[in-house]
């Protein structure tokens, strides 16, 4: 026998369209058989989803309103299409990552995306991205890709002539527009899908494609599900920046994944309000108040535990109490209202003072936030960085205040936030201090490794200088000259300094030990090639002799760890949980989330490493095809399985995978 393997490619678009639509219209699926596999599938019978359609469809309609441009087909296919690259962990240049559930992507943000889909699909709650504003001196993605050779005329020029991802979109290029829609197009299309139905998404912007981003937008997301096009006046004042108008605002647009799950937006509290309304129940957080007051008319004898009754003052005077007593007691009775004894002796009658709704956020708003005393207000990015690094390493960062503003709306307490331009790690730094309330938001952020470098060729004496300064800073710390590597620091001095603060201000709650009240850690992982040869992928293509060579189709460079978390994206396990190592007779036995999955890729895999990894309950059993000499040791250890877990054939089958 043979256990089934893992598919070690990212998820196939077009089979998630597929299998979207066959949940609302499975009377429209016939079965094919697969050419290549052999086997039965679902392919769509036209002819009935015409029918079921009625009236309203279109085919080949010579006049049709649509929005387009050179490339988008392609593009649309682009972001469909798997790839055959994986995640690789790097615990090095990870903060706590052991106990954190922050995640740190170094790559290519298309490649990410991809590589994600099976893990996140419908889990991020709001996502933030602050893309090229492709004002003609900005860096934007080339994406590779299959193009017709009539388009491919125009979109010439993949990468640059080092092999860069990163080239300038200048407006000189006959595609200007159009490279920029291609690159939104297919990173929005695939982040669209691991949105939650009530998911959010803001995207930063400015003039220049604006009007083009909404377009796009509208197609992925809905024209119904649009939220605003928000105006954040960035600017005091404005500036000599434009030819005939100062300009003093950038935009924000927000689309929702599904409106009519969406609850409604109010601007979030300040952390004053974060700090006093620290508890929480089913109904929402709260702080305890006093029922006394000054003057009024509920005056009534409230009896205590222990008998006593709480009537007069200590001056002899008639208590007022908030409420009438039959509100009082309703209030008892629904945990609205306490009789507590009270830290100075005798009793406190206290309620649940609930924290209320704030106000509709406006479409023209302009943040500013005191963040250090003495430093005063702040609406800028760059001086969000220069307090960690007394110097600007960052060109035109997000500031602090803005990514608080826009995640108040929608980050609820757990929410997962994804950034896919990290940049400068803003988007970091603002959920460690919204985490201040309590809260356990996490982040996903993904940076491409541009070379700071090449900022140094750049026209723009202030480009050189933040360059010069950036590089300064990496070789202090001897850092490759990697916008990854200074956005991960920026990181680490935020958690620091974010830790120090809630160390001072909530002193109780604060752990001196390595597990924090607040994670503000992260994992790094780094995109790369598949953690197999490429014969795994392509045994056709050799002959029979030649396969007794690739018994192992691993590649040399990879370590336990990187298949362990390959595995994961590709089996749909997320990349946050908890990891458990231990090691049975000289084999070690990976444990994620206390059974999520269970893996071992050494050998031999014994009889006390099987019942070591049956005793998780796992519900995904991993190894590695290299752990069996014989088939009788897969027929073995299938049964021990089996009867350990009581799992059925089918069970074992789908529940036990191999690389």
């Amino acid at each position: 026998m043979d256990f089934n393997h893992l598919p070690l490619t990212t998820e196939d678009g077009t089979q998630l369209n597929l299998d979207a639509l066959y949940k609302i219209a499975p009377s429209c699926f016939t079965e094919a058989r697969d050419e290549k596999t052999g086997e039965l599938r679902h392919v769509v019978d036209f002819k009935k989803l015409r029918q079921l359609l009625g009236d309203n469809t279109v085919e080949d309609e010579p006049e049709a309103y649509e929005f387009t441009w050179v490339g988008k087909q392609a593009a649309r296919r682009e972001a469909a299409t798997p790839i055959n690259k994986t995640l690789r962990p790097v615990p090095e240049s990870s903060v706590d990552w052991d106990h954190t559930q922050n995640i740190y992507i170094e790559g290519d943000n298309l490649d990410a995306l991809k590589i994600l889909q099976k893990s996140y699909l419908g889990k991020i709650k709001v996502m933030y991205f602050d893309p090229p504003y492709n004002t003609g001196n900005d860096f934007i993605y080339k994406d590779r890709f299959k193009i017709r050779q009539s388009d491919y005329d125009l979109i010439a020029g993949n990468v640059d002539e080092e092999g860069n991802r990163y080239v300038k979109n200048l407006p000189t290029n006959a595609t200007y527009h159009s490279d920029w829609c291609t690159m939104m197009y297919m990173r929005l299309s695939i982040s669209h899908t691991l949105l939650k139905d009530d998911g959010v998404i803001f995207i930063s912007i400015d003039e220049n494609e604006v009007a083009n981003l909404i377009k796009i937008c509208n197609e992925v997301f809905g024209e119904s599900n649009f939220i605003a096009q928000f105006v954040w006046q960035n600017k005091k004042g404005g500036g000599n920046d434009s030819q005939y108008v100062a300009t003093e605002h950038e935009y924000v647009v927000s689309y929702a994944k599904d409106k009519s799950s969406l609850g409604k937006f109010y601007e979030a509290y300040n952390e004053d309000y974060a700090k006093r309304y620290k508890e929480e129940d089913e109904i929402g957080k709260f702080y305890w108040d006093t029922f006394k007051r000054k003057s009024g008319k509920q005056y009534y004898p409230i009896t205590c535990p222990d008998g006593t009754v709480l009537q007069f003052d200590e001056d002899g005077n008639p208590i007022s109490w908030l409420r009438s007593e039959k509100r009082f007691k309703q209030d008892i009775k629904e945990g609205e209202a306490r009789i507590v004894p009270s830290p100075n002796g005798g009793w406190s009658v206290q309620f649940k003072q609930r924290m209320p709704q704030g106000k509709k956020p406006r479409s023209i708003f302009t943040t500013t936030e005191r963040l250090v005393d003495d430093k005063g207000t702040t609406s800028t990015g760059s001086e969000d960085v220069y307090r960690y690094f007394k110097k600007d390493v960052f060109s035109n960062p997000k500031p602090i205040a803005l990514i608080k503003y826009l995640l108040g709306f929608a980050a609820n307490d757990n929410a997962i936030v994804m950034d896919i331009f990290s940049g400068s790690g803003t988007t970091a730094d603002s959920i460690f201090r919204l985490n201040k309330d309590g809260g356990k938001r996490t982040f996903i952020l993904v940076q491409y490794p541009e070379n700071i470098d090449n900022m140094l060729n750049s026209s723009s004496e202030n480009a050189k200088r933040i360059a010069n300064n950036a590089i300064s800073v990496l070789d202090e710390l001897h850092k490759p000259h990697l916008l990854t590597e200074l956005g991960e620091e920026r990181i680490r001095r935020a958690g620091s300094e974010v830790n120090e603060e809630f160390s001072k201000e909530q002193p109780n709650l604060f752990e001196k030990s390595n597990k924090l009240k607040l994670d503000t850690g992260f994992r790094v992982f780094r995109v790369d090639s598949s953690n197999m040869k490429d014969v795994y992928f392509a045994p056709k293509d050799l002959d029979p002799q030649q396969l007794d060579l690739f018994a192992d189709n691993v590649k040399e460079d990879r370590t336990e760890l990187d298949l362990l978390y390959g595995c994961m994206v590709d089996w749909g396990v997320q990349l946050s949980l908890p990891l458990a190592t231990e090691t049975i007779d000289g084999v070690t036995v990976y444990t994620i989330n206390d059974g999520d999955l269970v893996a071992c890729f050494g050998k031999p895999i014994t009889d006390n490493v099987v019942k070591a990894m049956a005793d998780k309950a796992p519900l995904r059993v991993l190894f590695r095809d290299s752990c069996f000499e014989k088939d009788e040791q897969k027929i073995n250890i299938f049964e021990q399985f089996k009867q350990l877990l009581s799992w059925s054939d089918d069970e074992a089958l789908n529940n036990i995978r191999v690389i």
